[in-house]
């Protein structure tokens, strides 16, 4: 008992009042990483490394293609329990969003957690060590400020990846929207040209390529999809789900519907067109009429009180003179 007071003393002469229970969780944080890898640690099925064999050895003797989303690492299959949701929709909904953000890679749902956990563990030992060297010699330090500081940096740092898929899924889809009708007005002049449906799309991607990336990799995608022999229903629907904007939904939905009832594509795109003008119209008269709702507490801060002071200022100043003068 002499021997554990006397470590209990050290730790708390070091390290402040809270010395010992910051010894404990740094030991039980660096036994949770040790352990880790030896829980998702798989043994690897015989069939599953004959499977292996076999695609090794055909790859030596046919040429690798590699498709437009990329081939799944193989490393990261050991680790697949841990990196992904066992809930399928879960599964589903985060592998949407990674696409609708850019992100089409087989693997990025993996990619996606292991931000999320690599970051979380990096920010709590930085929590950790801020605390230990800057705030662990206060004595008024209480128990809620030291899990605030410990495990605030690990939430920030696990928040950190959804935040910027976040963004990144709006920025995208912003540019898609902001696009769109000039993509539209270029496919009716190339199909009023003579051009197939496929043939417009192909050109219009090539021409918005510098302006809207984003539109023209979707538009892309579409071409080379209907040249593999896809039916063009299935493969426009596709495009609406991950683009994830009302607007492409619905021009999706104007272009089936036409080649199912056998009217006019230019017609439809040129109705449709017309429409994707006017709502642009509309939602840039709906900014620029937020503009003085926005400017009016910034305007408020810094006009009035400046006004105040120079039209109450002397009469403020001639008040405190005359009390000054009837006090003596």
């Amino acid at each position: 008992m002499g021997f554990l007071d006397s470590v209990m003393q050290t730790m708390t002469d070091t390290l402040g009042p809270f010395g010992p229970i910051i010894v404990i969780g740094t030991l039980g944080l660096i036994l949770v990483l040790l352990t880790i890898p030896l829980m998702i640690r798989q043994s690897q099925d015989p069939l599953e490394k004959l499977k292996k064999n076999s695609r090794a050895g055909a790859a030596d003797k046919e040429p690798k293609k590699r498709l437009r989303a990329g081939q799944r690492n193989e490393k990261l299959d050991k680790y697949a329990k841990f990196l992904e949701p066992d809930d399928e929709k879960q599964l589903s909904q985060i592998r949407l969003t990674l696409m609708q953000a850019g992100y089409r890679n087989r693997d990025a749902v993996r990619y996606y957690h292991f931000a999320q956990f690599a970051l979380g563990i990096g920010f709590l030992i930085l929590g950790v060590l801020y605390f230990v060297v800057f705030v662990s010699g206060s004595e008024d330090t209480s128990t809620q400020q030291t899990i605030m500081y410990i495990l605030g940096p690990g939430g920030a740092g696990y928040m950190l990846p959804k935040y910027w898929v976040t963004k990144r899924q709006q920025k995208r889809q912003e540019e898609i929207t902001d696009g769109f009708p000039d993509s539209l007005d270029m496919m009716l002049t190339c199909v009023e040209a003579g051009q197939s449906m496929d043939q417009s799309i192909i050109r219009v991607a090539n021409e918005i390529r510098a302006s809207y990336p984003a539109l023209s990799e979707e538009y892309e995608i579409v071409a080379h999809q209907i040249k593999a022999g896809r039916d063009k229903p299935s493969v426009l629907n596709e495009m609406a789900e991950r683009c994830g904007v009302q607007d492409i939904s619905s021009f999706v939905t104007v272009l089936v519907q036409s080649q199912s009832f056998g009217t006019s594509i230019a017609d439809a795109l040129r109705v449709y067109a017309g429409e994707m003008r006017d709502k642009r119209v509309m939602r840039a008269e709906e900014k620029a009429n937020k503009l003085p709702t926005k400017m009016t507490l910034a305007t408020m801060m810094l006009t009035v009180p400046p006004l105040l002071i120079i039209l109450v200022g002397p009469s403020v100043l001639g008040i405190m003179e005359l009390f000054a003068m009837a006090g003596q």
